[in-house]
């Protein structure tokens, strides 16, 4: 079969195409024949870090689904034929996030992933793929989405009435966009795009700001809420962001901290929290029990993922240059 690995030398990093025996599912396992497979920040920052964390031929990627091609012993929830998409943490599996859990995340430093036309996982480390949609569709679930539903709707409860701000239009703050348009919750959606803000409104944003225009757009989340401010936050950028976010927060709100988009740096002040019961509520991921249940979510409101730009196999580095180039709209796929 074909697959990727990362190759690191001199302290970078880059992606070798690499021919490899199919692997055979042993006991509880299934082998999946991938269709597609989705980027996410995360995978850059593997990449760019592979010459330094012994990451040389480890298969990258977290995200893919496809369809069971053979099935190991002592497997009776999926047959043949089955659609089905990949867990982030192949471990986690439903309960409590234990930190055991880390070194089984896909495409990580201990655990291959999903960029090869092969993969073997346990049986219990997948989840059925929502009928309406696509393989590259639901390629985008595991990370961004599955982050995205434990984040604001598990643990931040979010409802129809509260008010969402989302920063950018990557996977992850898109979904958080159809999800509060789907429940009745109002979103503010910040980006330097006029064009990209107004595809954001056609998916339901209603107060839109572009921040190389309007650089105080905290200031102006609270204008646009009449100085109540936005009653959760996908907190997406680290340093850069993460002092207006705390700033934007309404009384009681939750601040769901889950990216480093501007880089790592200096920790924000966070006494504002204290003075509103506020929260901020940490997330990387989620359990296949989350995956499931926001499966379930998308199926009843015909929910599509929304996919920016779709390469082929051969084209991985190029779709990796997409991503770092900050241009997408959505979510970069590749389909083999």
């Amino acid at each position: 079969m074909k697959a990727y690995h990362l190759n690191g030398h001199a302290g970078t990093g880059r992606l070798e195409p690499v021919d490899l025996g199919k692997p055979e599912p042993a006991n509880g396992e299934v082998r999946i024949r991938v269709e597609a497979a989705s980027l996410n920040y995360r995978d850059l920052i593997t990449l760019d870090r592979a010459g330094q964390t012994g990451l040389n031929g480890r298969v990258p990627l977290s995200d893919g689904a496809g369809i069971v091609d053979a099935i190991g012993s002592n497997v009776v929830q999926w047959q043949v034929g089955d659609r089905v998409a990949a867990s982030f943490f192949r471990d986690w599996v439903s309960g409590p996030f234990k930190s055991s859990y880390v070194s089984s995340s896909l495409g990580g430093t201990s655990t291959d992933g999903m960029l090869a036309e092969y993969v073997v996982l346990p049986a219990t480390a997948l989840v059925a793929v929502p009928p309406h949609l696509s393989s590259v569709e639901a390629a985008i679930l595991p990370c961004a989405g599955v982050t995205v539903w434990h984040g604001l709707i598990t643990r931040g409860g979010m409802r129809k009435g509260d008010t969402l701000l989302v920063q950018g239009t990557g996977g992850v703050a898109l979904f958080g966009l159809q999800f509060a348009t789907a429940l009745g919750a109002r979103a503010i959606v910040i980006s330097s795009s006029d064009e990209k803000l107004a595809r954001a409104r056609m998916l339901g944003g209603s107060i839109l700001i572009n921040y190389r225009d309007t650089p105080g757009w905290d200031a102006a989340v609270m204008k646009a809420t009449d100085g109540e401010g936005a009653s959760h936050i996908l907190e997406l950028g680290g340093p850069g962001t993460y002092d207006r976010s705390l700033r934007s927060v309404a009384s009681g709100g939750k601040i769901i901290q889950i990216g480093v988009l501007t880089g790592f740096g200096p920790k924000p002040d966070l006494s504002r929290l204290q003075w509103e019961n506020a929260d901020i509520i940490g997330v990387t991921v989620g359990s296949v029990e989350h995956f499931t249940a926001m499966n379930r979510f998308l199926t009843e409101h015909a929910i599509h993922p929304i996919v920016d730009r779709v390469y082929g196999f051969a084209e991985v580095p190029e779709a990796y240059a997409h991503l770092r180039s900050g241009s997408h709209f959505g979510k970069v796929v590749v389909e083999f």
